[in-house]
């Protein structure tokens, strides 16, 4: 895949740099802030762009602002926004923007290179993939929707796990039930959700869009119902 990696960090931005071209992609180009990032991004046409939420010149939140006015230009661009802490002011903004896949993970996650080659390897093949701490924080100032009230215990713990990009075989595995298990929840889900079948929408992540839009419990392992 054809990275360009917005980061102002030299060690991280190296970092990543080495670890992306070590696993077989290629980086297209490595800022150190937004400045030249539009221009770029027309100039390279990468496959996924990586950015920090906190750059040049005040460190808040150019990057995240930045991974809008892409979303905005670029919409199937997919994007990679990295973070210390979750910026919420636009977070939900971006997560739920239409477009291509997204993913929001909180540094922490990164020191783990697997873990991180893993949900680069998931926005590549389309998914959502969201931290589960800013998925928590996004949850605990959204309002309830009536309709994820219907959903039992375990139906609301897929959801949340779908919301967090997992794959049917992972949420199997988390919650320790066969796939067969998951594709009924996730069924039942689409069914009380009231999400129709349609040529041109994913059901996955429009149920995903309204765990995070309106909130649920988080994902709960092990036996239950």
């Amino acid at each position: 895949m054809r990275i360009l990696i917005c980061e102002d960090s030299v060690l991280l931005r190296e970092g990543l740099v080495r670890v992306l071209e070590d696993s077989g992609h290629e980086v297209v180009a490595a800022l150190a802030d937004a400045r030249t990032l539009e221009e770029t991004v027309e100039q390279t046409v990468p496959e996924l762009c990586l950015l920090d939420v906190r750059l040049p010149p005040t460190f808040t939140d150019e990057g995240i602002r930045a991974a809008l006015r892409l979303r905005a230009r670029h919409p199937d661009l997919p994007l990679l926004v990295l973070s210390q802490y979750v910026e919420e002011r636009y977070a939900s903004e971006l997560i739920t923007a239409h477009g291509g896949a997204i993913g929001y993970l909180l540094k922490d996650r990164v020191a783990d290179v697997s873990d991180f080659l893993e949900a680069v390897a998931r926005i590549r093949d389309g998914a959502t993939v969201l931290d589960p701490e800013v998925v928590a924080q996004l949850l605990s100032r959204r309002p309830r929707d009536e309709r994820m009230q219907r959903l039992t215990p375990r139906e609301a713990s897929t959801l949340a796990l779908i919301a967090e990009g997992r794959s049917n075989q992972a949420i199997a595995a988390t919650l320790f039930v066969s796939e067969a298990s998951v594709e009924k929840y996730i069924t039942a889900i689409f069914q009380k959700l009231e999400l129709e079948p349609d040529e041109s929408g994913n059901r996955r992540v429009l149920a995903a869009l309204v765990h995070l839009e309106h909130g649920g419990p988080q994902p709960q392992t092990g036996a239950g119902s």
